[in-house]
């Protein structure tokens, strides 16, 4: 295992990096894995690549992108292993983990969209990301991000209307 060693500067740079990101990061994980407790793995794997790669950001929200498309890929990396295919997932909405989104309904509801819709919406409604950052960062056509925008808006706006 390696063992980082940071200075008191670097140490207080990176709590202030850790508390700016670490919510947003866990609400794209647990939307991605749907698991509480493989999504704060991710997490914590995402802030080990930050510590690793030693970078030096132009700027928040070069390093947001930077954090959000590692914990995309992390994310994306373990749905592709075989034990995740394995696991039974098709019941998530009955999982502890969506607990944390309960307060808000709107939110949830965005949680439980179909995975192309998911991560698109949250970030460009939640994090406030355009349709060509959204495109950048999951490597995607800007036309495709604003198709699977307008298509969860749909979705969305059926789900809440019968809900209301």
């Amino acid at each position: 295992m390696t063992q980082i060693t940071l200075s008191k500067e670097q140490n207080e740079s990176f709590e202030v990096v850790y508390e700016r990101h670490v919510n947003m990061l866990f609400r794209v994980s647990l939307a991605y894995v749907k698991n509480r407790a493989t999504a704060e793995d991710i997490v914590a794997d995402a802030f080990l690549k930050l510590l690793k790669a030693n970078i030096n950001f132009k700027n928040k929200e070069h390093e947001k992108a930077w954090l959000l498309r590692t914990t995309i890929n992390l994310c994306k990396n373990h749905l592709k292993h075989w034990w995740s295919k394995r696991a039974d997932i098709d019941d998530y909405k009955s999982l502890e983990s969506l607990e944390s989104f309960k307060d808000d309904d709107v939110l949830k509801t965005v949680m439980e969209l179909p995975e192309r819709y998911k991560a698109v919406t949250y970030l460009y409604y939640y994090e406030g990301y355009t349709s060509a950052e959204i495109a950048e960062m999951l490597e995607k056509p800007r036309s495709t991000i604003l198709n699977h925008l307008s298509e969860a808006r749909k979705l969305l706006r059926g789900v809440l209307e019968n809900e209301g």
